[in-house]
């Protein structure tokens, strides 16, 4: 005889947790409906089905499956029943037709389980693997502006995180709901067929813990929220910390960065611990709810065993599949806080990708066959803002023209970098125009699309980790090992690479550890020779280079190509004296310096 044990086990306590968790969900999804914010939802939803309507027809083939498994677990369930009456009765002309049927069902619904198991694992890789594609390349296009306002472990988070959510159940989100609802509809009634107080019974417990649950899942989402927007702010402070190592370690701020994140640490072990002891109650009660009604339907199947109106198996059957009821109850409710988790995670996902695109401008593709005449940069009565009300540019004007070496100088902070994202086009001017000009007198405003056009120096430590070749073949894939050296020999990086062992394929660490910070810079500048663009934008990249190498690398680089415009941020006299124009970036102006302003400027320094 089946007997029931003194408590649930580990898999009952996840299952009344599921259930509880789904209760408040219900819950949760109505009140949206009364406010008015549903709607939000089911746009989150459009935006996951757009990737699984990729993969309807193996859908279509998980349902067919799971429903196929399910009617099977039934009929093993029935002939099981039928089993135990006949061992019990002593009539064993049946047998082995039903050891067979019973067998050979639990079989077949373990190879489809299986199967199952197989296609929605496959389907949720390659979903998890479209989505974040699309992501990776929607972000890499966003606006800089809205993009730079999230920090780097928001970023990463919603990446991969949010993404790992909405990939887990984009593909079985449909499928299980109708699984479940077959399962808890043929469940219910075959109970039904053979006993119909125990039909209800079974069900009664449902609509009992949905009335119980408001009361102890009041706060399941709001710690929920609380746990993961942690789970991000440590994030951040992780990635930031190791980027910003070498800085770290150079004011000696290490013990205090191990207290900091023993706190954040903290932190997170609280509203954690918080919510763990709140799931403990909520399970505690459910617990004892879901015991009361497994005591009652066993008390009743014990009742109608005594008075001879069921067989043990019968009473079998009653129990397995109350049990079996419950737990596909368990499975529609439990998809509510999947539903309402994947709207969540797609709703952060989305933020990221409907941000504002970059400006591209398709004519900009037409500059490309006067590359080899060069190209000049112009700004135009430019103003521009970060924030309203707060110009960092103020009617300003530029020019830089093929051949020339043009310098920026001022005051840090004074908007020397501003005026190299501007030409670069990661911003646009609030007014004004900032353009590329062309040989035969064509202009195109600066945009995505005519960065290509430019070679890149920023300021810091700019080298990956991997071999020298791979780090400059990432501007140029098909670069030979010969433009290579080249390039090196032009930014007075060679004398030291041949040393190395493996020369160009010698492995260096991130962020180029290994290397001085003047042969780090002067690797950064090959790459940028390598691209061989007609236009050259070194930020204080020069900076750790000694006046003799640094005015050799200028050199270098304006007799390779004599129309290349070259523009320059320093505070270097050396380069001041190279140079053709010299702008002053200060109280917001751009001024070109006349020669004897510049000769001055240059001796002051």
């Amino acid at each position: 005889m089946i007997g029931i044990g003194a408590g649930m086990n580990e898999n009952d306590k996840k299952t009344e947790e599921s259930r509880s968790l789904g209760f408040q969900s219900l819950e949760i999804l109505i009140k949206r409906w009364k406010d008015g914010t549903f709607g939000e939802i089911i746009d989150d939803w459009k935006w996951i089905f757009s990737y699984s309507a990729r993969y309807k027809k193996a859908i279509v083939f998980y349902i067919v499956l799971g429903i196929l498994s399910t009617s099977l677990g039934l009929v093993s369930s029935v002939a099981s029943k039928y089993l135990i009456d006949i061992i019990t009765g002593y009539q064993i002309s049946k047998l082995w037709l039903l050891v067979v049927i019973t067998v050979g069902s639990a079989v077949f619904s373990l190879v489809f389980n299986s199967v199952i198991n197989r296609i929605s694992t496959k389907l949720s890789i390659s979903i998890n693997n479209d989505i974040q594609a699309d992501i990776f390349d929607k972000i890499m296009d966003a606006d800089w502006m809205k993009i730079s306002a999230y920090s780097n472990g928001d970023v990463l988070n919603r990446f991969n995180g949010d993404v790992s959510t909405v990939s887990s159940n984009a593909i079985s989100w449909l499928p299980t709901i109708i699984i479940s609802i077959y399962n808890f509809a043929a469940t219910f009634f075959v109970i039904l067929h053979y006993d119909v107080i125990m039909a209800f019974i079974a069900f009664a417990s449902a609509p009992f813990m949905l009335l119980m649950s408001r009361f102890l899942i009041r706060k399941q989402r709001d710690y929920n929220k609380k746990v993961r927007e942690m789970s991000s702010k440590l994030m951040t402070f992780e990635v930031e910390t190791f980027y910003n190592m070498d800085t770290i370690k150079s004011f000696g701020t290490a013990p205090q960065y191990g207290k900091k994140m023993r706190w954040w640490q903290g932190k997170f072990r609280d509203i954690s611990l918080k919510y763990n002891l709140f799931s403990i109650k909520t399970n505690v009660v459910m617990t004892v709810l879901g015991l009361c009604v497994q005591y009652l339907a066993f008390g009743y199947c014990l009742f109608r065993l005594w008075t001879h109106d069921i067989t043990y198996g019968t009473m079998t059957l009653f129990l397995q599949q109350r049990s079996s009821l419950s737990s596909a109850f368990n499975n529609v409710i439990s998809i509510i806080p999947s539903f309402l988790n994947s709207s969540v995670s797609a709703h952060r996902i989305r933020e990221l990708v409907e941000l504002p695109r970059e400006v591209h401008i398709p004519e900009s593709s037409e500059m490309d066959e006067y590359a080899e005449d060069g190209f000049e940069i112009r700004m135009d009565d430019v103003n521009y803002a970060y924030v309203e009300n707060n110009r960092v540019i103020t009617d300003s004007q530029f020019i830089a023209s093929p051949g020339e070496i043009v310098a920026l100088v001022g005051p840090s902070g004074e908007g020397k970098t501003t005026m190299i994202r501007l030409i670069l086009g990661l911003i646009r001017p609030d007014t004004g125009h900032v353009s590329i000009t062309a040989s035969n007198g064509r202009s195109v405003e600066m945009n995505a699309d005519t960065r290509h056009l430019f070679a890149y120096v920023p300021q810091g430590n700019t080298i990956l980790s991997g071999t020298i070749a791979e780090n400059m073949r990432m501007v140029r894939e098909d670069a030979s090992d010969e433009d290579i050296i080249e390039a090196l020999k032009i930014a007075c990086a060679w004398d030291f690479v041949k040393e190395m062992p493996g020369t160009i394929n010698c492995n260096i660490g991130e962020r180029g550890r290994g290397f001085s910070e003047g042969q780090a810079q002067r690797i950064a500048i090959a790459r940028a020779v390598l691209r061989d663009s007609p236009v050259l934008l070194l930020d204080e990249a020069t900076s750790a280079l000694d006046v003799t190498t640094e005015r050799m690398v200028l050199r270098n680089i304006i007799q390779q190509k004599p129309n290349k415009t070259c523009i320059v941020t320093t505070h270097r006299p050396s380069v001041l004296n190279m140079c053709q124009r010299v702008y002053r970036v200060m109280e917001t102006k751009v001024t070109e310096l006349s020669e004897e302003e510049s000769s001055r400027m240059a001796m002051d320094f």
